[in-house]
């Protein structure tokens, strides 16, 4: 059964921060989280009014198909137009049920993407750009904007390190399942005997933090300038425009000189810097939440091997759900890789509807 009080009580919230907003005066904070609150809520009362009327609509079929003073055509039409209702029904109150599952507050966020190359060497840079690509790619097909914030190419191609941010709607529900080391298996460009080698790269999705998420205090940064420098120790240019910040709390350090504006390379090490953070404080809590890590979908560790590409058999490997898939073209070309993540994301709801079943 459906808890319809609790799906009442969030219509009222909904309503009640609809007017606020339309009647009320709300300061910028309060606009900022009222906005993000009724955001959150959207999609779950839409799926709640419908829920409603259809209940409603099959109710009154049911009635008319059981109803003597009807003829029987009547109520033959009014018994098949019920099933087809009684079904439709059944499939909302499934969508309302993942609707109502615990929800992620970094969800609807965008993301810090960090893909760095392993163990490999050229191999495993060239790795790593391959998985930045289809990490793009994919993003472009939602619609989502990447922009690189941070880029050390490797010296055969691909990227050492390659750090950029994704920005969209649910960005951080959909990838934050690919954080973890990630392996190849394939025969080398430059491997002449045909001899298949194991490359590996370490994927990291950080959701993004806010500046109301985590407090930094000025005095607890250490900013560092210095000249950029590109490929061989060659100058970028010849000021002063990257910029390393170190908070020295926590000792998290990030570092940027892509942009040729000092100011924009600080603007670009502070947003990484408050998502470092965040990650840090959010990954804490998880821990402290052992019950909670039950319904995860692995532990989100860099360490954790999560997948194999093996090129020559085609295959993909997602190892923390069994799943083998045999198209790995269109995976790393980004337009397949949504068959992966909507296994994994079904993955995780079934196990904290399981888990909801438990309690």
């Amino acid at each position: 059964m459906l808890p319809t009080e609790k799906l009442d009580a969030l219509v009222r919230r909904f309503d009640a921060i609809d007017a606020e907003l339309a009647h009320g005066n709300p300061d910028g904070q309060t606009l900022v989280k009222l906005t993000r609150e009724r955001s959150d809520l959207a999609d779950l009362v839409e799926v709640v009014r419908e829920w409603k009327a259809l209940t409603a609509e099959v109710a009154s079929l049911k009635a008319m198909s059981e109803d003597s003073a009807n003829d029987g055509e009547m109520r033959d039409l009014a018994r098949a137009e019920y099933n087809d209702k009684a079904t439709a029904l059944e499939e909302l109150e499934q969508r309302l049920r993942l609707l109502l599952l615990p929800k992620d507050a970094a969800d609807e966020r965008g993301v810090i993407l960090e893909v760095r190359a392993g163990t490999g060497g050229d191999e495993a840079a060239i790795f790593a750009g391959d998985l930045f690509r289809m990490y793009s790619r994919y993003a472009d097909l939602q619609g989502w904007k990447v922009e690189v914030l941070s880029a050390s190419e490797g010296t055969a191609g691909g990227y050492r390190e390659i750090i950029a941010s994704i920005e969209g709607r649910g960005v951080y529900a959909r990838l934050k399942f690919e954080s973890g080391a990630h392996r190849v298996q394939r025969v080398p460009d430059t491997e002449t005997q045909g001899r298949i080698h194991t490359s590996a790269a370490t994927v990291a999705v950080l959701p993004e933090a806010e500046e109301v998420d985590v407090e930094i205090r000025d005095a607890d940064l250490r900013i560092d300038v210095y000249r950029a420098q590109g490929a061989g120790g060659q100058h970028v240019n010849k000021t002063e425009s990257a910029v390393r910040i170190t908070h020295i709390p926590t000792n998290t350090v990030v570092a940027v000189q892509d942009e040729r504006s000092q100011h924009k390379n600080k603007a670009r090490a502070m947003a990484m810097l408050r998502a470092k953070i965040f990650d840090a404080q959010r990954t804490a809590l998880d821990q402290a939440r052992a019950a909670d890590r039950k319904g995860q979908v692995g532990s989100g560790d860099r360490s954790e091997r999560i997948r194999t590409y093996n090129f020559p058999q085609g295959r993909v490997t997602d190892h923390r759900i069994g799943l083998t898939l045999y198209n790995l073209p269109e995976i790393v070309e980004g337009s397949g890789l949504g068959e992966v993540v909507g296994a994994l994301v079904a993955e995780h709801q079934a196990r904290l509807l399981a888990a909801e079943a438990e309690e």
